[in-house]
């Protein structure tokens, strides 16, 4: 007997259907559309990496992350969640960005974002680095207000400017707070390490109300009850954001990166920060600054690409088997 649900929305080609080395590239080999017409969920490509201050190479990482995504499949076997049954979601393709002006670029984001706003979809982006999140953010604020925010991150990315610039992929963050996209109280660095320049660099987002949680203070323990106490701070319906740099995790898993730091979370810990989000009024999410030319095995995307999987698990609706 067919399932109504899953002949309603798309579906990822199945591995036994064409094999995974075969066929168009797209996101988790779904179907392509021009625009968010008629989707529940947007997924959009920005292969920007001019914002970035260390090493370049993030603008090709929504294609390579694309091909990873071949591999993951429909269902998620510890949550029970099938996202593909919940959601009508498809591919739309990468914003057409300006490799040579950063601030055209941003312009062109927060336009794409406002589209997908516009036609009643979530937008899940695909980076790039991590400048794309402040036009995000300025798009769905004009929606949302200021919204909550879960930031996994080796980085606090709240420098005033970096050469003299205002925007960049490490000022993101003090511009969203000078802005009020983001209710700081409801903010939550999570990840936060290595070195600076001094001991302020993280400091700046406490002194706005924020929650900086460092990776040593998640060495060697689940996450989960931390997700649990962020869920209970930031509520059911207030409006929230995942922004997630894969640099948040350690090299050992996660080496297709620009700026990478040690003593970063594990893989299991980045699963359990998003499955945490489960039950927050989620709005949109991102995934920031895979660099495929340093990620020579393909894992650091298809990582990527399954966290990705885990954020379209985690948006409120999402059906559970259980």
């Amino acid at each position: 007997m067919s399932n109504p649900t899953v002949e309603k929305y798309n579906q990822p080609t199945g591995g036994n259907e064409l094999p995974r080395f075969a066929g168009h590239t797209s996101f988790f080999r779904l179907p392509v559309q021009s625009d968010a017409t008629g989707l529940d969920v947007a997924l959009l490509g920005m292969p920007v990496d001019i914002g970035t201050s260390n090493r370049s190479g993030s603008r090709f990482g929504p294609r390579q992350i694309r091909t990873e995504s071949v591999l993951v499949r429909p269902y998620g076997m510890a949550t029970q969640a099938a996202p593909f049954d919940s959601f009508q979601v498809a591919d739309i393709g990468d914003v057409a960005v300006n490799p040579y002006n950063l601030l055209k670029t941003v312009d062109a984001i927060e336009l794409a974002v406002d589209k997908i706003v516009e036609a009643g979809a979530k937008p899940i982006s695909v980076g790039g680095d991590h400048t794309c999140t402040l036009p995000i953010l300025r798009s769905l604020a004009k929606k949302h207000g200021s919204m909550a925010l879960i930031h996994v991150d080796a980085h606090a990315d709240t420098n005033d400017e970096m050469f003299g610039e205002k925007v960049a992929h490490g000022t993101v963050f003090r511009r969203a707070i000078e802005e009020n996209l983001i209710d700081t109280k409801k903010m939550f660095q999570i990840g936060l390490r290595a070195t600076g320049y001094a001991e302020d660099d993280f400091d700046w987002s406490r002194g706005q109300g924020a929650t900086v949680i460092t990776a040593e203070e998640c060495w060697y323990k689940s996450l989960v009850p931390t997700m649990e106490q962020i869920r209970e701070t930031i509520g059911p319906d207030t409006p929230a954001y995942l922004t997630f740099d894969i640099d948040g995790l350690d090299p050992s898993v996660a080496p297709g990166t620009g700026t990478p730091e040690p003593g970063g979370l594990s893989s299991s810990q980045g699963l359990e920060v998003i499955r945490g989000c489960y039950g927050l009024n989620l709005v949109g999410c991102d995934l920031m600054e895979v660099s495929p030319p340093y990620d020579t095995s393909g894992n650091t995307s298809l990582l990527g690409a399954n966290l990705i999987f885990e954020m379209l698990c985690s948006l409120p609706g999402c059906i559970r088997r259980t």
